[in-house]
């Protein structure tokens, strides 16, 4: 296939806000698809190449400078060679080589193409081709129900090799697809509500446990063997061996855990999140100890358990995980989801998740069943620059760049601006236009990315928290920021500081 077909359909995908269009779309696409280009073409779709990291950043992307080809010559198949070199460079001279491949490719691809791949690369395709529609167009494209795909996805783990399975083999051999033990399936999500009592009226009773502001961890057991994986279901097993120690150590032979892990500082308290994710890392030191806490168990000494009620899971988890279970109690009552939320709070924990006892455990989902509740932080920033969107949002000014206010002149002069982050999340249609409308207005330079401002608007930004970050002088960045309006009754002398975003960091 053409990688000139995967551009069109992309286009097309973005260019609409119907969902039933965008699986058609996609639909149309997995059908012409040749099968030993179906892995490499998901990946692709979604900005999650198949090869993992690829050692490129934006930096490096964006200024090779090339001059790209005219017609489209390049396939799936020649990109994903492509990108098995670039994962396979290493050591000495690496990053001269990649530098070269790169070229190569951009020569190769024309403009659209190569606009494509970076963002891809980048992992910020934003068509709204999320795995979800994804998953209902390769149910479309092989004539799957869509449940079978559904189930398959999750406990494989992989969409890619799922697609590729649905399309190119029987609906046995898909319906076959089942719990493994050593290989990772994708971690159930949750809803959020503002209060415990709001997610209690939606679970009914349910279990109240502590949120912690740690990484996801998925832990995989048989005899002495233990895999550990995260979130996106990377294997770290190799820089985690206290993890492995701990459940070598439960009394149990086979079994796949859920839960999180962090690193506690001197007085027990949580060290901030990025701290424990640099134990993730290539060249983490491993003086910084994580301990793990387990909230839920898929898997048991031969009996699968994630079709069984939450109320169930939990009873066997208490059986084998100890001290390591994470905090809670199983209540109906909302005052006291209330009490542990504040008890949790106290100790420096993120919230509560609320659990609904009856469910079962609905790998890679988000609905209903499980309700998370924490604070919400918003604070009034100043909108420095713009970026130019791509994909939906091609032609209009999108990512902003956020300023906080320095009136002591700690990390600027005083009264000026240090950026703390940016966002893109939370724009509408219509602040979309409005901002490509207004900031050329108010514009001190720009670049062939972004439109720089004069330090006029305000912004208030929720976030869920800041971590440190070498990035921005303040030495902080925002986490999951999202916009939730423009203050035009605000003057970038009243934005907040720096100071009080540094404040919630930890220690």
């Amino acid at each position: 296939m053409m990688l000139s077909e995967l551009v069109a359909t992309t286009d097309e995908v973005a260019a609409t806000s119907s969902r039933l269009a965008k699986i058609d779309a996609l639909a149309r696409l997995l059908e012409r698809t040749d099968p030993d280009e179906v892995v490499p073409l998901v990946g692709l779709l979604l900005a999650s190449p198949r090869q993992g990291r690829l050692g490129v950043g934006w930096r490096t992307l964006t200024s090779l400078d090339v001059t790209h080809a005219t017609a489209a010559v390049l396939t799936i198949t020649d990109v994903d060679r492509m990108l098995d070199a670039l994962a396979a460079a290493s050591g000495s001279g690496s990053a001269a080589a990649r530098h070269d491949l790169l070229a190569d490719l951009a020569a190769r691809a024309t403009v659209a193409e190569w606009d494509l791949l970076v963002r891809a690369m980048l992992g910020e395709l934003r068509t709204g081709a999320l795995s979800g529609v994804l998953l209902d167009a390769i149910a479309r494209a092989s004539g799957r129900p869509v449940a079978s795909v559904r189930r398959a996805a999750m406990l494989a783990g992989d969409l890619g090799e799922t697609a590729r399975l649905a399309l190119t083999g029987t609906e046995a051999e898909l319906d076959a697809v089942g719990l493994q033990v050593g290989r990772p399936v994708l971690p159930m999500l949750a809803a959020s509500a503002a209060t415990p009592t709001a997610a209690l009226e939606i679970t009914g009773r349910a279990s109240v446990e502590y949120k912690l502001d740690g990484a996801r961890i998925q832990v995989h057991r048989h005899g002495d063997e233990v895999g550990v994986f995260t979130r996106s279901l990377a294997d770290i097993t190799h820089r985690v061996p206290e993890l492995v120690e701990i459940v070598r150590a439960l009394p149990l032979h086979d079994a796949i855990l859920d839960g999180e892990t962090l690193s506690l500082d001197e007085d027990g308290g949580p060290r901030p999140f990025q701290e424990t994710m640099s134990r993730f890392g290539a060249d983490a030191s491993r003086e910084l100890a994580l301990r793990p806490w387990f909230f839920d168990v898929l898997h048991l000494d031969g009996r699968d358990l994630i079709d069984e009620p939450l109320s169930t899971r939990l009873a066997e988890l208490e059986r084998v995980a100890g001290e390591w279970r994470m905090p809670g109690i199983i209540t109906d009552d909302a005052e006291a989801a209330e009490q542990l939320s504040r008890e949790a709070l106290a100790a420096g924990h993120e919230g509560v998740v609320v659990k609904d006892v009856d469910s079962p455990y609905s790998a890679g989902r988000r609905g209903k069943s499980w309700v998370k509740v924490k604070p919400v932080l918003t604070f009034d920033l100043v909108v420095l620059a713009a970026e130019w969107g791509s994909g939906r949002r091609r032609g209009m000014l999108s990512n902003l760049h956020l300023g906080a206010l320095d009136p002591v002149g700690e990390f600027v002069e005083p009264g000026g601006l240090v950026m703390v982050g940016k966002t893109f999340k939370g724009l509408t249609d219509e602040l979309l236009r409005w901002q490509t409308e207004t900031f050329p207005g108010i514009e001190s330079h720009r670049t062939p990315h972004a439109v720089f401002l004069r330090p006029e608007i305000v912004v208030e930004i929720a976030i869920d928290g800041v971590q440190r970050s070498p990035r921005y002088p303040g030495g902080i960045a925002l986490r999951f920021a999202r916009v939730k309006g423009y203050r035009p009754d605000k003057k970038p002398a009243e934005a907040d500081t720096i100071q009080a975003l540094r404040a919630l960091l930890r220690g």
